[in-house]
């Protein structure tokens, strides 16, 4: 609050001085009375026109962020209206697995696609490192989004790449470890299945094998001892056109031509199936152990791929 005085008070204020200077002199002087002013100061602020601004981000935008070196990827999910991210590796991890990330997330996504900036659909093989140097598009169910992807340095990408690398380095060994125990502990339990599936091939193989000697054996007997070989001539025409007869036969009921290592394995399985529920042989085990074998070995051959741990490729020699 700011006051102000009226003119007329100061001469009153003299008169006062005056009657006080004297102590035998009175002085009647009617003062005049004090009046007050009062102005009300507005604030400053209060003249000053405000404007406020926000920087969200509205929810119907895909959006690019970098966290911790990784890119962060916002999508506002078409079913319940809510932003969700998904955190991708730029290396490892490619637009396949971001599109399945995204139809895990929300099952109401019928068709989401990639597209780059001249409409050219992006693979699912592509990577995420590749994806992100340059605009495109996301396409999910009708709705399509303009993502603009922030530009980084060299230096970005290769610190990156690097971290990407160290830490698939350390679990890539541990699990080649794990992959060879496990390789390990499946083949000591399938050793004792092993040796009975053997003593099986050896009750298919020996019957024929000595079959065959039998037969190799007789004909040389009626042919140089008890015969000769005009009379034993049309009969190994026909026993050859037997055989032949035979084989046709066996591609008629298998619909497989008559081929050694088809027609053992063929019948090495009816043989071997038939036998297992006589001798009580499991099996169902037996096929599990397998299976996990061939898989394991799948998974260490994958994994020692140079590719797989982003190793320089070995080139080929002119020896090899």
């Amino acid at each position: 609050l700011r006051t102000e005085e009226v003119p007329g008070a100061g001469v009153a204020e003299g008169a006062r001085e005056m009657a006080g200077a004297g102590s035998c002199q009175t002085l009647n002087i009617c003062p005049f009375p004090r009046v007050f002013q009062v102005h009300q100061r507005l604030s400053p602020w209060q003249s000053v026109r405000v404007v406020y601004c926000s920087t969200v981000v509205p929810s119907d935008e895909v959006t690019v962020v970098y966290q911790n070196g990784l890119p962060v990827i916002s999508v506002s999910l078409p079913s319940r209206r809510e932003r969700c991210q998904f955190t991708l590796k730029p290396i490892s991890d490619s637009v396949g697995v971001f599109l399945q990330q995204l139809r895990a997330e929300d099952r109401g996504i019928d068709r989401v696609a990639i597209y780059s900036a001249d409409g050219t659909r992006v693979a699912s093989s592509t990577g995420i490192d590749l994806l992100l140097l340059d605009d495109f598009k996301l396409i999910i169910n009708d709705v399509s989004y303009h993502v603009r992807p922030p530009k980084r340095g060299k230096a970005a990408c290769f610190c990156s790449a690097l971290g990407v690398h160290l830490s698939i380095q350390f679990p890539a060994s541990l699990q080649h470890a794990l992959l060879t125990w496990r390789l390990e502990q499946l083949k000591e339990q399938l050793a004792p299945l092993e040796k009975v599936r053997s003593f099986s091939v050896c009750c298919i193989y020996s019957p024929n094998a000595a079959w065959m000697y039998f037969q190799f054996g007789i004909l040389a007997r009626l042919t140089w001892w008890e015969y000769s070989w005009d009379i034993m001539e049309p009969v190994t025409y026909f026993i050859t056109y037997g055989s032949a007869m035979a084989m046709y036969a066996y591609f008629v009921m298998t619909r497989q031509e008559y081929v050694y290592p088809d027609a053992r394995d063929r019948q090495y399985l009816l043989f071997f199936h038939k036998g297992a529920k006589k001798t009580r042989f499991d099996l169902e085990k037996y096929n599990q152990l397998k299976d996990a074998i061939a898989q394991a070995e799948l998974d260490l051959k994958r994994l020692r791929d140079p590719l797989q741990v982003h190793l320089p490729i070995q080139q080929i020699s002119e020896k090899d």
